[in-house]
């Protein structure tokens, strides 16, 4: 899985240049057997610490909006959905020690910083996140 990820994010992020976000929510997608809307990938495109502001990283957006989209593809209710983000967002901040980009960014944002800088980090926190839909899935798999 890990060399999967790898070469995912590697062709993401310097073939195409798009942002953690959307190389999130396109490997989750590819996956899990999920189609995503080209509006919910163009939804993605701001989503790497809010345009750069250093808010909330976008590998955990990405997994936020894939927990809801392959929740409600799968049936499973959404105040469960719901509550998985939460478990989700608790699970991530305790492994990687924050949610916000400016923090887990290893140099945080400047000008001379190089492109796709936190390509080591996104390939970690995919891999983590696919474990968490994994998990969520197999825990929810025959919704009531």
């Amino acid at each position: 899985m890990d060399d999967f990820v790898k070469g995912r994010v590697n062709k993401y992020y310097w073939r195409d240049d798009i942002n953690c976000a959307t190389a999130n929510l396109k490997i989750l997608s590819e996956l899990f057997s999920v189609d995503l809307s080209s509006q919910v990938v163009d939804a993605a495109l701001g989503m790497h610490g809010a345009g750069g502001h250093g808010a909330q990283c976008g590998l955990v957006e990405g997994n936020l909006m894939f927990i809801g989209i392959v929740g409600r593809a799968r049936g499973i209710a959404d105040e469960i959905v719901v509550d998985a983000c939460a478990e989700y967002a608790r699970r991530f901040e305790d492994r990687f020690k924050s949610l916000l980009c400016r923090e887990l960014r290893p140099e945080g944002f400047h000008e001379s910083n190089p492109p796709h800088l936190c390509e080591a980090l996104t390939c970690e926190a995919i891999t983590f996140n696919i474990g968490f839909v994994i998990e969520f899935l197999r825990r929810h798999k025959n919704p009531a």
